[in-house]
Protein backbone atom coordinates (compact mmCIF):
# COMPACT_ATOMS: atom_id res chain seq x y z
CA UNK A 1 0.00 0.00 0.00
CA UNK A 2 1.32 3.42 -0.99
CA UNK A 3 0.95 6.44 1.29
CA UNK A 4 -0.02 8.51 -1.76
CA UNK A 5 -3.11 6.35 -2.28
CA UNK A 6 -4.13 6.93 1.33
CA UNK A 7 -3.61 10.66 0.84
CA UNK A 8 -5.90 10.58 -2.20
CA UNK A 9 -8.59 8.74 -0.23
CA UNK A 10 -8.22 11.19 2.69
CA UNK A 11 -8.68 14.15 0.35
CA UNK A 12 -11.82 12.58 -1.18
CA UNK A 13 -13.26 11.89 2.29
CA UNK A 14 -12.36 15.38 3.58
CA UNK A 15 -13.73 17.20 0.53
CA UNK A 16 -16.75 14.91 0.25
CA UNK A 17 -16.33 14.86 -3.51
CA UNK A 18 -14.15 13.12 -6.13
CA UNK A 19 -14.16 16.22 -8.35
CA UNK A 20 -13.10 18.63 -5.59
CA UNK A 21 -10.39 16.20 -4.49
CA UNK A 22 -9.14 16.06 -8.08
CA UNK A 23 -8.94 19.88 -8.19
CA UNK A 24 -7.03 20.02 -4.90
CA UNK A 25 -4.56 17.34 -6.01
CA UNK A 26 -4.23 18.64 -9.61
CA UNK A 27 -5.36 15.29 -10.98
CA UNK A 28 -8.23 14.20 -13.19
CA UNK A 29 -11.39 12.85 -11.59
CA UNK A 30 -11.02 9.41 -13.30
CA UNK A 31 -7.49 9.13 -11.86
CA UNK A 32 -8.78 9.90 -8.36
CA UNK A 33 -11.63 7.39 -8.71
CA UNK A 34 -9.22 4.72 -9.95
CA UNK A 35 -6.85 5.31 -7.03
CA UNK A 36 -9.70 4.85 -4.51
CA UNK A 37 -10.91 1.71 -6.34
CA UNK A 38 -7.40 0.24 -6.19
CA UNK A 39 -7.22 0.96 -2.47
CA UNK A 40 -10.60 -0.77 -1.95
CA UNK A 41 -9.39 -3.77 -3.94
CA UNK A 42 -6.14 -3.95 -2.02
CA UNK A 43 -7.91 -3.77 1.35
CA UNK A 44 -10.79 -6.00 0.32
CA UNK A 45 -13.33 -3.50 1.68
CA UNK A 46 -15.74 -0.97 0.25
CA UNK A 47 -14.70 2.41 1.67
CA UNK A 48 -17.31 4.64 0.04
CA UNK A 49 -21.04 4.08 -0.43
CA UNK A 50 -21.75 5.37 -3.94
CA UNK A 51 -25.48 4.51 -4.01
CA UNK A 52 -26.74 7.98 -3.08
CA UNK A 53 -26.12 11.53 -4.29
CA UNK A 54 -23.78 12.36 -1.43
CA UNK A 55 -20.48 10.66 -0.74
CA UNK A 56 -20.84 8.53 2.43
CA UNK A 57 -18.04 6.61 4.10
CA UNK A 58 -18.67 3.02 5.17
CA UNK A 59 -17.55 1.79 8.61
CA UNK A 60 -14.38 0.51 6.93
CA UNK A 61 -13.96 3.90 5.23
CA UNK A 62 -14.12 5.75 8.52
CA UNK A 63 -11.54 3.39 10.02
CA UNK A 64 -9.18 3.85 7.06
CA UNK A 65 -9.67 7.64 7.20
CA UNK A 66 -8.61 7.63 10.87
CA UNK A 67 -5.40 5.76 10.05
CA UNK A 68 -4.77 7.85 6.93
CA UNK A 69 -4.95 10.98 9.09
CA UNK A 70 -2.44 9.51 11.53
CA UNK A 71 -0.11 8.50 8.68
CA UNK A 72 -0.32 12.05 7.32
CA UNK A 73 0.54 13.43 10.77
CA UNK A 74 3.56 11.10 10.96
CA UNK A 75 4.63 12.17 7.48
CA UNK A 76 4.54 15.84 8.52
CA UNK A 77 6.52 15.02 11.66
CA UNK A 78 9.17 13.32 9.49
CA UNK A 79 9.36 16.28 7.10
CA UNK A 80 9.65 18.73 10.01
CA UNK A 81 12.33 16.62 11.67
CA UNK A 82 14.40 16.45 8.46
CA UNK A 83 14.05 20.20 7.89
CA UNK A 84 15.16 20.89 11.44
CA UNK A 85 18.19 18.63 11.02
CA UNK A 86 19.28 20.72 8.03
CA UNK A 87 18.42 24.07 9.61
CA UNK A 88 17.30 24.45 13.21
CA UNK A 89 15.42 27.63 12.31
CA UNK A 90 13.12 25.75 9.92
CA UNK A 91 10.02 23.69 10.62
CA UNK A 92 6.42 24.25 11.65
CA UNK A 93 4.87 24.90 15.04
CA UNK A 94 1.30 23.54 15.23
CA UNK A 95 -0.85 24.29 18.29
CA UNK A 96 -4.42 23.16 18.81
CA UNK A 97 -6.76 25.75 20.34
CA UNK A 98 -10.35 26.90 20.13
CA UNK A 99 -11.56 30.41 19.37
CA UNK A 100 -11.24 31.84 22.88
CA UNK A 101 -8.12 30.02 24.11
CA UNK A 102 -6.15 31.07 21.00
CA UNK A 103 -6.25 34.64 22.33
CA UNK A 104 -3.98 33.62 25.22
CA UNK A 105 -1.29 32.59 22.72
CA UNK A 106 -0.91 35.93 20.98
CA UNK A 107 1.82 37.54 23.11
CA UNK A 108 3.79 34.27 23.23
CA UNK A 109 3.57 33.84 19.44
CA UNK A 110 4.78 37.43 18.96
CA UNK A 111 7.88 36.69 21.07
CA UNK A 112 8.41 33.32 19.36
CA UNK A 113 8.28 34.90 15.89
CA UNK A 114 10.85 37.49 16.95
CA UNK A 115 13.21 34.75 18.07
CA UNK A 116 12.53 32.12 15.38
CA UNK A 117 11.38 33.94 12.27
CA UNK A 118 12.06 30.91 10.06
CA UNK A 119 9.55 28.68 11.86
CA UNK A 120 6.01 28.71 10.46
CA UNK A 121 3.27 29.00 13.10
CA UNK A 122 -0.11 27.33 12.63
CA UNK A 123 -2.93 27.52 15.17
CA UNK A 124 -5.26 24.62 14.36
CA UNK A 125 -8.87 25.26 15.35
CA UNK A 126 -9.78 22.32 17.60
CA UNK A 127 -12.53 21.37 19.98
CA UNK A 128 -11.20 21.86 23.49
CA UNK A 129 -12.60 18.48 24.55
CA UNK A 130 -10.65 16.69 21.80
CA UNK A 131 -7.25 18.31 22.32
CA UNK A 132 -5.99 15.87 25.01
CA UNK A 133 -6.77 12.81 22.85
CA UNK A 134 -5.26 14.50 19.77
CA UNK A 135 -2.05 15.06 21.74
CA UNK A 136 -1.96 11.47 22.97
CA UNK A 137 -2.67 10.09 19.47
CA UNK A 138 0.11 12.23 17.97
CA UNK A 139 -2.14 14.47 15.87
CA UNK A 140 -0.91 17.50 17.86
CA UNK A 141 2.25 18.35 19.78
CA UNK A 142 0.88 21.30 21.76
CA UNK A 143 -2.65 22.32 22.73
CA UNK A 144 -4.34 25.01 24.79
CA UNK A 145 -7.27 24.24 27.10
CA UNK A 146 -9.03 25.94 30.01
CA UNK A 147 -9.19 22.87 32.25
CA UNK A 148 -6.92 20.21 33.75
CA UNK A 149 -7.31 16.94 31.77
CA UNK A 150 -5.82 15.00 34.72
CA UNK A 151 -3.97 12.51 32.51
CA UNK A 152 -0.43 11.43 33.40
CA UNK A 153 0.34 11.02 29.69
CA UNK A 154 0.17 14.81 29.37
CA UNK A 155 2.24 17.59 30.86
CA UNK A 156 1.10 21.19 31.20
CA UNK A 157 2.22 24.70 32.01
CA UNK A 158 -0.10 27.56 32.93
CA UNK A 159 -0.26 30.22 30.21
CA UNK A 160 -2.61 32.62 31.95
CA UNK A 161 -4.97 32.88 34.89
CA UNK A 162 -8.26 34.40 33.79
CA UNK A 163 -11.79 34.68 35.19
CA UNK A 164 -15.28 34.42 33.79
CA UNK A 165 -17.15 37.71 34.06
CA UNK A 166 -20.83 38.56 33.85
CA UNK A 167 -21.24 41.19 31.12
CA UNK A 168 -24.10 43.49 30.19
CA UNK A 169 -24.73 46.38 27.80
CA UNK A 170 -24.10 49.91 29.17
CA UNK A 171 -27.88 50.42 28.67
CA UNK A 172 -28.80 47.43 30.82
CA UNK A 173 -30.54 47.97 34.18
CA UNK A 174 -27.58 46.37 36.04
CA UNK A 175 -24.84 48.29 34.24
CA UNK A 176 -24.25 50.75 37.06
CA UNK A 177 -23.98 48.16 39.81
CA UNK A 178 -20.69 46.76 41.09
CA UNK A 179 -22.22 43.54 42.40
CA UNK A 180 -25.50 41.59 42.17
CA UNK A 181 -26.90 38.44 43.71
CA UNK A 182 -27.55 35.46 41.48
CA UNK A 183 -31.21 35.69 42.53
CA UNK A 184 -31.48 38.94 40.55
CA UNK A 185 -30.64 37.11 37.30
CA UNK A 186 -33.61 34.76 37.07
CA UNK A 187 -35.45 36.96 34.56
CA UNK A 188 -32.43 37.75 32.39
CA UNK A 189 -31.96 36.47 28.84
CA UNK A 190 -28.57 34.78 28.62
CA UNK A 191 -26.66 34.49 25.34
CA UNK A 192 -24.93 31.14 25.71
CA UNK A 193 -21.82 29.72 24.02
CA UNK A 194 -22.87 26.38 22.54
CA UNK A 195 -19.55 24.71 23.32
CA UNK A 196 -19.28 22.12 26.07
CA UNK A 197 -16.88 23.28 28.81
CA UNK A 198 -16.36 22.74 32.55
CA UNK A 199 -17.22 26.41 33.17
CA UNK A 200 -20.58 26.15 31.45
CA UNK A 201 -21.33 23.23 33.79
CA UNK A 202 -20.28 25.29 36.85
CA UNK A 203 -22.68 28.08 35.83
CA UNK A 204 -25.56 25.62 35.29
CA UNK A 205 -24.94 23.87 38.64
CA UNK A 206 -24.66 27.16 40.54
CA UNK A 207 -28.00 28.39 39.19
CA UNK A 208 -29.61 25.04 40.01
CA UNK A 209 -28.14 25.03 43.53
CA UNK A 210 -29.62 28.44 44.25
CA UNK A 211 -32.92 27.43 42.56
CA UNK A 212 -32.65 30.34 40.12
CA UNK A 213 -33.95 29.78 36.55
CA UNK A 214 -31.32 30.17 33.84
CA UNK A 215 -32.98 31.31 30.62
CA UNK A 216 -30.79 30.56 27.58
CA UNK A 217 -33.06 30.99 24.54
CA UNK A 218 -30.11 32.04 22.36
CA UNK A 219 -26.94 29.99 21.80
CA UNK A 220 -24.14 31.19 19.53
CA UNK A 221 -21.05 29.45 18.10
CA UNK A 222 -18.47 32.21 18.67
CA UNK A 223 -17.42 34.67 21.36
CA UNK A 224 -17.62 37.50 18.82
CA UNK A 225 -21.33 36.94 18.10
CA UNK A 226 -22.12 36.73 21.82
CA UNK A 227 -20.22 39.96 22.44
CA UNK A 228 -22.12 41.81 19.70
CA UNK A 229 -25.52 40.63 20.93
CA UNK A 230 -24.75 41.75 24.48
CA UNK A 231 -23.47 45.11 23.19
CA UNK A 232 -26.80 45.47 21.38
CA UNK A 233 -28.62 44.84 24.70
CA UNK A 234 -30.15 41.63 23.36
CA UNK A 235 -29.13 39.68 26.45
CA UNK A 236 -26.38 39.09 29.00
CA UNK A 237 -23.55 36.55 29.16
CA UNK A 238 -20.66 35.01 31.04
CA UNK A 239 -17.41 35.36 29.05
CA UNK A 240 -13.67 35.11 29.76
CA UNK A 241 -12.37 38.52 30.87
CA UNK A 242 -9.54 38.48 28.30
CA UNK A 243 -12.11 38.21 25.49
CA UNK A 244 -13.86 41.43 26.56
CA UNK A 245 -11.04 43.51 28.08
CA UNK A 246 -10.99 46.02 25.21
CA UNK A 247 -14.77 46.49 25.29
CA UNK A 248 -14.72 46.97 29.07
CA UNK A 249 -12.00 49.62 28.75
CA UNK A 250 -13.92 51.40 25.96
CA UNK A 251 -17.21 51.25 27.88
CA UNK A 252 -19.10 49.33 25.20
CA UNK A 253 -19.63 46.52 27.74
CA UNK A 254 -19.93 46.53 31.53
CA UNK A 255 -18.83 43.82 33.97
CA UNK A 256 -20.92 43.17 37.08
CA UNK A 257 -19.71 40.86 39.84
CA UNK A 258 -22.08 38.02 40.71
CA UNK A 259 -21.68 37.33 44.42
CA UNK A 260 -22.19 33.57 44.21
CA UNK A 261 -20.15 33.01 41.05
CA UNK A 262 -16.42 33.64 41.39
CA UNK A 263 -14.80 31.49 38.71
CA UNK A 264 -11.10 31.53 37.95
CA UNK A 265 -9.84 30.00 34.71
CA UNK A 266 -6.33 28.60 34.40
CA UNK A 267 -5.36 28.44 30.74
CA UNK A 268 -2.96 25.53 30.20
CA UNK A 269 -0.52 24.67 27.44
CA UNK A 270 -0.58 20.87 27.13
CA UNK A 271 2.10 18.63 25.64
CA UNK A 272 2.71 14.86 25.50
CA UNK A 273 4.74 13.93 28.59
CA UNK A 274 6.23 10.70 27.22
CA UNK A 275 7.07 11.65 23.65
CA UNK A 276 9.89 13.75 22.26
CA UNK A 277 8.82 17.16 20.96
CA UNK A 278 10.02 18.81 17.77
CA UNK A 279 12.64 21.53 18.15
CA UNK A 280 9.98 24.18 17.37
CA UNK A 281 7.52 22.87 19.97
CA UNK A 282 10.25 22.49 22.58
CA UNK A 283 11.46 26.06 21.91
CA UNK A 284 7.89 27.40 22.28
CA UNK A 285 7.35 25.44 25.50
CA UNK A 286 10.63 26.76 26.93
CA UNK A 287 9.64 30.32 25.99
CA UNK A 288 6.29 29.99 27.81
CA UNK A 289 7.96 28.56 30.92
CA UNK A 290 10.43 31.48 30.98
Amino acid sequence: MELHTLQVFRMVATEGSFSRAAEKLFRTQPAISLAVQRLETELGEKLIDRSGRDLVLTDAGRTVLDYATRFDSLRREMENALAELRDKSAGTLVIGANESTSLYLLRHIERFRQMYAGVAVQIRRSLSSRIPSDLIDGDLELGVVSYDPEDDRLGSVILYTDALVFIVSPRHRLAGQAEVSIRELGEETFIAHNVVSPYREVVLKTFRRHKVPLRMPVEMPTIETIRKLVQGDQGVAFLPRMCVEQELEQGTLCAVEVRELQMERKIRLLFPAKRALSHASRAFLDLVVQ
